[in-house]
């Protein structure tokens, strides 16, 4: 896919890193701030026309920078975000909370 908008919403202590799809639907990477430096990443899904092709990667990646730029730890519950921490070790283990 071309450039992704991704977009932040918050809700409290819940985050969401999200897309909107070209046909109205959604990807989307959900977290929950456990902690002011803490968040725990819950959930990514992408719509099954728009798998496999780097997006829910793209979401994690914007998780991980802004968490680095924050000073904030990740506990990764979604398999695939813990997938991809541990694809991208060791240069994402600062920022893992286990």
């Amino acid at each position: 896919m071309e450039h992704l908008d991704i977009q932040l919403e918050l809700d409290g202590p819940r985050g969401k890193y999200f897309i909107l799809m070209p046909d109205g639907t959604e990807s989307r990477l959900t977290y929950l701030r456990a902690a002011p430096d803490r968040i725990i990443a819950d959930h990514t899904f992408v719509p099954a026309p728009y798998r496999e092709q780097g997006i829910a990667e793209a979401l994690v990646e914007r998780l991980v920078a802004d968490a680095r730029a924050n000073g904030d730890k990740i506990t990764p519950t979604c398999w695939f975000v813990a997938d991809e921490f541990a694809r991208h070790s060791p240069d994402w283990d600062d920022l893992l909370n286990r």
